[in-house]
């Protein structure tokens, strides 16, 4: 379908013809990819007789060439629809070796943290995700997701001039709605070599509101009132992360935690931490070298990391 998506992605009429043409059917086979399009991707397509098709919206495909030549070294994949980024690299780490970056074009099943649906339309935002070894023990993951949110919301700067602050532990907001958000999974036997598959998505081109979407949300070209090119912001934000990564591997967490401190969102602020069937109160106070989160309860700071925790302001309960 990729090839029809393209002709079409200009938002321009296409008639029947040209378009068979172009891709070397008939009418009526570029009919059935139309329904097609319509059906397994979400894509709206106007049909208008005397004219052709049209894309309700304009598309911009990621270009697989442009982001391979500025990373020479690093495996890039790219798809038109799977099920998760994250699936599908865990799937490619049986047969190839990291690091590596997989993105799509649509995902069916998009995962956030607990379980949560990753609400991913075709060709609107970004999915990535990045396959990194680790090889100096599980210290290397301390305080990763943090880690990675500079990597995001230093993208966001490049591209948009945009200053997105960060949420603890996985989220990247604009004006108090989530933009980006982050999974990571590990794989393997962390007692020899394992991986950690980092799930990313940044809200790029999003601008219907979606029924499953359950917290507030903005994306780039919303705040911005413009479109984001898709490849150049996949190309920077590999190349943020690649630097962060190794950042973290040489250096650790506790070498970028003031940065990350100048960007928390909620520093300061009352809120509550659920752990499993537990709330807890506080007000947040900071992060630990490791990226624990710093929370003063009853006059006394404590240190919480790992598990199932969910954060929230103290007014949204």
């Amino acid at each position: 379908m990729r090839d029809l998506l393209m002709l079409l992605a200009d938002g321009g009429f296409h008639s029947g013809s040209d378009l068979g043409r172009q891709l070397g059917v008939s009418r009526a086979a570029v009919w059935k990819r139309i329904q097609r399009v319509t059906e397994e991707l979400g894509i709206s397509v106007q049909s208008v007789p005397g004219k052709g098709y049209r894309l309700t919206q304009p598309l911009q495909l990621l270009n697989h060439d442009v982001i391979q030549r500025v990373f020479p070294a690093l495996p890039i994949y790219i798809y038109e629809s799977i099920g998760s980024t994250n699936d599908q690299a865990k799937q490619l780490l049986s047969e190839h070796s990291a690091p590596m970056a997989v993105l799509a074009e649509h995902q069916t099943q998009g995962k956030g943290r607990r379980g949560r649906e990753w609400v991913s339309p075709f060709a609107q935002n970004l999915y990535l995700s990045y396959v990194w070894p680790i090889t100096e023990g599980l210290n290397q993951i301390d305080g990763l997701s943090l880690v990675v949110g500079l990597a995001v919301t230093k993208a966001v700067k490049k591209i948009t001039g945009i200053s997105a602050p960060l949420k603890w532990p996985n989220d990247v907001l604009i004006n108090e709605r989530k933009v980006a958000g982050i999974l990571l999974e590990l794989m393997g036997d962390p007692v020899e070599l394992c991986h950690v598959v980092i799930g990313i998505g940044v809200n790029l081109n999003m601008l219907d509101s979606f029924n499953s979407i359950d917290q507030e949300w903005t994306s780039l070209s919303k705040e911005t009132g413009s479109v984001i090119d898709r490849t150049l912001f996949a190309q920077v934000l590999i190349e943020e992360l690649d630097g962060y990564l190794e950042k973290q591997k040489n250096h650790g967490f506790a070498s970028m935690r003031a940065e990350w401190l100048a960007l928390h969102a909620w520093q300061g602020r009352n809120a509550l931490l659920q752990i499993g069937n537990n709330t807890v109160s506080g007000q947040i106070v900071g992060v630990g070298d490791k990226g624990e989160l710093c929370l003063l309860v009853e006059g006394e700071e404590r240190r919480y990391l790992g598990g199932e925790l969910s954060l929230r302001l103290q007014h949204d309960s």
